[in-house]
């Protein structure tokens, strides 16, 4: 089989395609041909290895200290399932299915993956679309949730236009809220189209300066100045920070005492009912991904430069089968 190779951190050209020995599940696996990865800008980061402070060692403890220990990137695919391990007996050869991978190994043509995280694609959701929304989508409905996002909030997203934005902003207007969107000039217009009720490019205008005018605030990128943040929140409005800087991290626990704003850190995981709940609500196209553009196996290091120039609207995937529909 064909896989993406990560050889070192740093640039894109540190990925590689080779061919690699199809893997066998083991007991409790299952064997997935792969049709559609995303491209997720989580990917780009560990390749860089750019990390916040406080998790810097942690992480590189388990990634490698020199040089990568996981060989193959990719957090979420979409495929079917190809062989079952033994002990599986909740899924079968045949199902089309989806789910985050943790760390990595979507690049690639097979892989093996336990079932915990394994979420049946709905009839009519192609293997794009369910590509999309394991990271994304999961990261999305925590960030909201633990902001407590209800009827009638007016909620700002700060870095709408990636892939957790552009779900963010259709999942906060099912939740029935009042929606602005931040984001790069080039990406509003998709914005706008996905429900937000307003728009701001950060170039000209810092939504910081509307003093009180928030519920919740939820910083997806990590780069909204702290203070101003909770100026712009109402009294008992959250602040949540999805990607904070360690200095902010750091900052977050004098906020508790100095303000009564609610500051929060939120660092997603995944469950199955979310996976599930994200897939029906696609196949009842209640949401929908925006994928922006795809790349073969073979065009990998263009895909990542084209991660790190910041350009990426909603999702870029990586097409890994030729029946990928």
């Amino acid at each position: 089989m064909k896989a993406v190779i990560w050889t070192r951190y740093g640039p894109p050209e540190t990925l590689v395609v080779r061919e690699m020995d199809k893997p066998e599940p083991r007991a409790g696996e299952v064997l997935i041909r792969n049709s559609v990865a995303n491209i997720f800008a989580g990917d780009a980061e560990l390749r860089r290895f750019q990390m916040h402070a406080l998790f810097w060692l942690p992480i590189r403890l388990v990634v490698g200290v020199f040089r990568p220990r996981i060989k193959i990137l990719g957090q979420e695919f979409a495929g079917t399932i190809e062989a079952v391990g033994e002990g599986v007996s909740d899924f079968a050869p045949g199902d089309r299915v989806f789910a985050p991978t943790g760390l990595g190994g979507a690049y690639a043509e097979f892989l093996c993956q336990k079932t915990r995280w394994l979420t049946r694609i709905p009839d009519d959701v192609s293997f794009d679309e369910a590509a999309c929304i394991a990271v994304g989508g999961s990261s999305a409905l925590h960030f909201l949730r633990v902001g407590q996002v209800k009827a009638g909030d007016k909620v700002l997203l700060n870095g709408a236009g990636g892939s957790i934005g552009t779900l963010a902003v259709q999942l906060a207007k099912l939740m029935g809220a009042e929606v602005t969107a931040v984001d790069h000039h080039r990406k509003l217009s998709t914005l706008l189209g996905l429900g937000a009720d307003h728009v701001v490019d950060y170039e000209q205008e810092d939504f910081a300066d509307r003093e009180s005018a928030y519920d919740v605030i939820v910083d997806i990128v990590g780069k909204a100045s702290y203070s101003p943040c909770l100026k712009a929140l109402k009294p008992g409005g959250y602040l949540v920070l999805g990607n904070a800087p360690s200095g902010q991290m750091l900052r977050r626990f004098w906020g508790a005492y100095s303000t009564d704003r609610k500051v929060r850190i939120a660092i997603a995981g995944y469950h199955r009912e979310d996976l599930e709940y994200l897939a029906t609500l696609l196949a009842e196209e209640k949401i929908k991904p925006v994928i922006e553009r795809s790349y073969t196996i073979e065009q990998m290091v263009e895909a990542h430069r084209y991660l790190d120039s910041g350009r990426k609207t909603g999702n870029v995937l990586l097409q890994m089968a030729t029946d990928a529909d």
